[in-house]
């Protein structure tokens, strides 16, 4: 454990009701006691008058909390002050503990890695804190707890557990090979069980991508000639005037984005440039960055006047998957039936366009039963664990066998944090804010 005792206020900075300043480490108890002039019971909110520690001027009235190591979030001495919100109350609580010899500022996301360096969470779950407190919506919001509660941890530790049986299995076989008592031929037996976990990863990696979409969020570019409704669809679906409209073609030169909660589920809605032959430097430059976008896309609009023949440089854009709308639907009924016929003006359509949308969103990011990854770090350790599994279950020898079941075992141990990443930790706990 650190040695050192920090502070940080934990609530958002700004006005508010209530503050909550955290304070974790070995002086944390008497650094309450000097505030308050005794120590509350563990874990009771107690009310009392908070006094400055060398003037003993009265700085707030206020609840305390104290929760002794290791039964704390940090699993170390915690007190937390829960404090009125105003600015000259935080700062005048936050310039007491400062003064101080014990104690110093937190860094962002430190309460957080103490919590990981001590036992408290591993690495995965740490994540899944920091997804939830960046979490958006209904859907990220379930998947960050799920995570931080530990259901990707439980399941990883399953997935190694197996893989330690198995490779019991194998050091019999090395260690043993002329005992009467151990059955011969144990490397053999275990390669069916090594089999069905590489199955059971690569399965669980090809549902990662619907799980990554869901905490980065999904984007949807919608397309089409200069004038075909883009911007006004974008309006409409945003809910407000994001984009300008005008009945000068081009007028969109660049991405304008919105975000959207689509049924729970994070959305960045982009409209594009205008697909023609561009008219001058500017608007090629926008066309191509339409395109571009297009294809980095998770889904794509694609509008079609309902009052003109359809752009060859739109039409051509069309790909499998596609949402394609028929824009201006008042004023043009004769108009092909297979395709969505969308009217801002009237707003007919625009319901079932919304619920067209919620259903492919839905399909690309749904929320899964089972703990999923989300992260690059967690498909690298993944797709570690599976080539090493690959091999082990061709390996002639039981010795070589054996050395790629504990670099698979070695890489699961990774994605909890448990070995080999010292590297990463403080690119993860910088996510943080600093009172987390």
């Amino acid at each position: 454990m650190a040695a050192t005792t920090i502070f940080a206020l934990s609530s958002a900075p700004g006005r508010a009701g209530i503050a909550v300043i955290r304070v974790s480490g070995p002086s944390a108890g008497p650094t309450l006691e000097r505030f308050t002039g005794a120590l509350p019971a563990p874990r009771h909110a107690h009310f009392c008058d908070l006094f400055d520690t060398e003037t003993r001027e009265p700085l707030d009235q206020g609840l305390v909390l104290w929760f002794p190591g290791p039964n704390s979030f940090t699993g170390e001495d915690v007190a937390e002050f829960h404090v009125h919100g105003g600015r000259a109350t935080v700062e005048a609580m936050l310039e007491a503990l400062s003064r101080l010899p014990d104690l110093r500022a937190a860094e962002p996301g430190e309460f957080t890695r103490r919590a990981f360096e001590g036992g408290r969470m591993d690495l995965a779950q740490v994540e899944g804190l920091a997804d939830l407190i960046e979490a958006e919506t209904a859907a990220q919001r379930k998947q960050a707890l799920r995570q931080m509660d530990g259901g990707l941890s439980d399941l990883v530790g399953t997935w190694r557990n197996q893989l330690v049986e198995f490779a019991a299995l194998v050091a019999a076989d090395i260690d043993f090979p002329d005992e009467d008592d151990v059955p011969g031929g144990l490397t053999a037996k275990a390669r069916p069980g090594i089999n069905a976990l590489r199955a059971e990863l690569e399965e669980q990696l090809a549902k990662g991508e619907a799980a990554r979409r869901l905490r980065r969020g999904l984007e949807v570019a919608i397309l089409g000639a200069p004038n075909a409704g883009k911007s006004s669809l974008l309006n409409a679906l945003a809910g407000r005037e994001a984009a300008i409209v005008s009945a000068e073609a081009g007028t969109t030169r660049d991405i304008v984005e919105v975000h959207l909660d689509l049924a729970g589920y994070p959305v960045t809605l982009a409209d594009t440039a205008g697909l023609r032959e561009a008219a001058g430097e500017i608007e090629s430059e926008g066309i191509r960055r339409a395109l571009a976008r297009a294809e980095q896309a998770d889904l794509r609009i694609v509008l079609f006047d309902s009052q003109l023949p359809p752009d060859p440089k739109a039409k051509g854009q069309v790909r499998e998957g596609d949402i394609v709308v028929i824009s201006k639907a008042d004023l043009n009924e004769d108009t092909p039936k297979e395709f969505l016929h969308v009217s801002v003006k009237t707003g007919d359509g625009l319901e079932e366009l919304e619920s067209r949308l919620a259903t492919e969103v839905t399909a690309r990011a749904g929320l899964s039963e089972t703990p999923v990854i989300t992260r690059i770090r967690h498909r690298r350790a993944l797709e570690s664990a599976i080539k090493a599994l690959a091999r082990a279950e061709h390996q002639a020898e039981a010795e070589l066998c054996g050395e790629d079941l504990r670099l698979a075992a070695r890489a699961l141990e990774r994605l909890l944090g448990k070995v080999d990443v010292e590297d990463l930790l403080d690119v993860i706990f910088a996510e943080f804010c600093i009172g987390k």
